[in-house]
This record gives structure tokens, C-alpha cells and sequence, in this order.
């Protein structure tokens, strides 16, 4: 079973850094792309970064780019959100999740089958 726990949430100020973290358990983590997406209540998910697992291709939203870093740890299977001066617009919830989308949808939501629960990130000014 296909299962994915993000954890590392919490509330930084502004200019500090945060390190979420993404542990997948039931697949192969080279066959997978996983990605960090966000929410605010309301608004629909938006992508944030994702990481293929079979090559480590990247994306990053322009807005976190020089910010924030994603990376993997095939033998623990986990990936990293790391948030460097984080702004408060950055604050929502978290999201994990993997999929196997083409390099060209590499950031659609609706590419990624499976999600893990959220973890709120707040950022204080």
C-alpha cells in the first residue's frame, strides 16, 4: 500500500528556515516523482516543487525559487522541502504526494494519485 507522511511543519518567523520532510513507504522511490504542493483554505492546491525519483529532474514555483530546496534520500525513502527565508505569503498547509506524471506536467496536482495528510506551515513577520 502506497502510503506518504509529511511531518517538519510549524511556525518559523520571516527570514528563518524550516526543513519538511516526506517519508513514502509501498513503491519503489525511483519510479515515482514526488512532490510538495500547498493549500490555503479555499483556494485549490498549488505545486510547490517536485522531484523525480528517476532522475532527479526538479521543479520549483517561481516564487520559492533560491528559497527553497527539494531533495531525496533514495535509501530512506524520504524528500525534503527546504524553506529558506520563508515569507509569511508562504504560510499554508503542506502536502506530499507522488504520482508518475510526464516531465511536462510535472507540477499538475491532478498528476499525483497519492497524497499524505498536511502539515500547517505558519510564517510570523
Amino acid at each position: 500500500e502506497v502510503q506518504l507522511q509529511a511531518s517538519g511543519g510549524g511556525l518559523v518567523q520571516a527570514g528563518g528556515s524550516l526543513r519538511l520532510s516526506c517519508v513514502v513507504y509501498g513503491f519503489s522511490f525511483e519510479t515515482y516523482t514526488i512532490g510538495w504542493f500547498r493549500q490555503d483554505p479555499g483556494k485549490e492546491r498549488v505545486p510547490i516543487s517536485c522531484i523525480a525519483g528517476s532522475d532527479g529532474t526538479t521543479y520549483y514555483k517561481d516564487s520559492v525559487k533560491g528559497r527553497f530546496t527539494i531533495s531525496s534520500d533514495s535509501a530512506k525513502s524520504m524528500v525534503y522541502l527546504q524553506m529558506n527565508s520563508p515569507k509569511p505569503e508562504d504560510t499554508a498547509i503542506y502536502y506530499c504526494a507522488a504520482g508518475r506524471p510526464i516531465i511536462s506536467a510535472i507540477s499538475r496536482s491532478s498528476m499525483y494519485g497519492y497524497w499524505g495528510q498536511g502539515t500547517q506551515v505558519t510564517v510570523s513577520s
